[in-house]
């Protein structure tokens, strides 16, 4: 073996136990919100804190910054240079951070957690206040510690999409508000209204029953994974074991339905990672716009088209009872509502003005223009201007989503550019292995899990962004294949 083989293999070991000890955490932070009992936090607080801190260790001590030093001009190939651009990238970041700030994130993230699901159940925003305050200083001070020259949000977006950029994301939703806004109001002034064949009430039991059926229509892998139940659905895992959760509402059985197949789609992602390649940057997800290009791809051009009610509605009826065509299926499936509150119980549309509040109001609150104690003023007023309603309580508005209470500033932008993205994946994939809608009418999936296995899971992190983009699609990454969707989808259903 080679000098530069062998010191690239020890640099291999290296990173492979930084990936093993960010896993381990990951399974304890499921586990606070699925399973961990009410009174374990304190112990789960110390026990975050020290593998966050083992983590950044790992990622900032010497002996890896003399791996990275000794390749940095090493004849490698293309997977390995990968492999080092994007440790490099993580090491360079973490080492700006204080050990002692890691720990303290990782305290006060983990501590938040029961405040906030409290102060969410009761309405109580005054309570939470304080932590979110702690947050946003921890994370000013993150972001300062990184970079002290640059706009703050922007540093902790790069968490989240270090490539596509800020600009890219300012861009897209400025996009996406001018061309959906219309497109809303068109349809609140359409004389077509969707039928709603789920109006009522709906044992929890048998909609768990349903979801779980809907995993195994769309080839959810059992072995490897599992379905739990949380405040807020989320996935976690690799790909040896992937872990989705949902959440049910007796009054809405369509949302249990959308929001497991969303999850659903993460888990595709992270059991199409490559095997051989766990523990290193090939075998780890490339990032949250992709993340979620895979999520919004199965909840909406899969498990909200009319071909899959067609398929799903024979089980839909056995379980609920309800009798519906699949027309009208589809349609209540995709109505726009005029009056959601609820980030995700929101329609394809109105989604999108969501991101927009909540991406305006994380980026004035890490920049200082806006104060933890107005949040829920301004929260209801941009609520009132992008979709013209307006809470009647906390619960329903800032306290609904739990990004903040984990520290995950800058993560909201990338559920739009991902929708985006799954829509631009969507045409390549009909392009190359279409008509996708015939086998979704059959119920046959493979095809479409298998294209996306091998031009997007299978890479992980081998390219950035932007690249993977072009390598899967052939071209750049865009908004137009979104725009044209929803354009033709909703023209069609509400006859514009």
């Amino acid at each position: 073996m080679s000098e530069v083989a062998d010191t690239y293999e020890q640099f291999l070991d290296h990173v492979r136990q930084l990936s093993y000890v960010g896993d381990a955490g990951g399974l304890l932070r499921w586990d606070q919100q699925v399973m961990m009992p009410d009174g374990g936090t304190p112990a789960r607080t110390k026990q975050q804190s020290a593998l966050s801190t083992l983590q950044h260790d790992l990622l900032t001590d010497d002996e890896l910054a003399g791996y990275l030093d000794d390749l940095e001009e090493a004849s490698l190939d293309p997977d390995q240079q990968a492999v080092v651009r994007e440790v490099r990238r993580e090491h360079e970041r973490a080492r700006k951070v204080p050990r002692d700030l890691v720990e303290r994130i990782s305290e006060a993230t983990s501590e938040a957690l029961p405040v906030w699901e409290q102060a969410r159940e009761e309405d109580d925003f005054e309570t939470y206040a304080p932590v979110l305050e702690e947050l946003v200083e921890l994370r000013r001070e993150y972001a300062e510690a990184i970079d002290p020259d640059r706009d703050p949000y922007e540093v902790l977006f790069e968490e989240f999409e270090p490539y596509l950029g800020l600009d890219t994301a300012e861009r897209v939703l400025e996009r996406l508000r001018d061309e959906l806004v219309p497109l809303i109001d068109d349809i609140a002034s359409s004389d077509v209204t969707q039928p709603r064949p789920f109006e009522g009430t709906y044992d929890v039991e048998a909609q768990e029953a349903l979801v779980r059926d809907a995993l195994d229509v769309v080839g959810f892998d059992w072995d490897r994974g599992r379905l739990d139940t949380s405040a807020h659905p989320f996935t976690s895992g690799t790909q040896f074991d992937a872990r989705i959760t949902t959440r049910f509402d007796p009054e809405k059985p369509l949302d249990s339905l959308s929001s497991t197949i969303h999850e659903f789609g993460h888990a595709s992602y992270a059991l199409g990672l490559p095997d051989d390649e766990y523990g290193t940057p090939l075998g780890e997800a490339r990032d949250l716009t992709v993340h979620e290009s895979q999520s919004r791809l199965w909840e909406n051009h899969v498990a909200r088209s009319q071909p899959f009610w067609e398929h799903i509605l024979p089980t839909v009826e056995e379980y609920l009872g309800v009798e519906a065509s699949p027309a009208d299926a589809y349609g209540a499936a995709n109505r726009v509502y005029d009056d959601n509150l609820i980030r995700v119980e929101a329609d394809e549309l109105t989604y999108h003005m969501h991101i927009v509040l909540r991406f305006e109001i994380e980026r004035d609150l890490i920049s200082g223009d806006l104060d933890v104690q107005d949040v829920p003023q301004v929260w209801n007023d941009k609520m009132e201007e992008y979709l013209g309603i307006r809470p009647e309580t906390d619960a329903e508005g800032c306290l609904q989503d739990i990004h903040w209470t984990n520290g995950t500033f800058g993560y909201f932008p990338t559920y739009s550019l991902g929708s985006v993205l799954a829509a631009q994946l969507y045409d390549a994939a009909d392009e190359a292995i279409g008509p996708i809608e015939a086998d979704i009418r059959e119920g046959e999936f493979d095809a479409l899990y298998d294209w996306m296995t091998e031009n997007v899971h299978s890479h992980g992190k081998r390219y950035r962004t932007g690249d993977l983009v072009e390598e899967a699609t052939g071209e750049p990454y865009n908004a137009d294949h979104f725009i044209d969707y929803v354009t033709e989808k909703y023209g069609a259903l509400y006859d514009l």
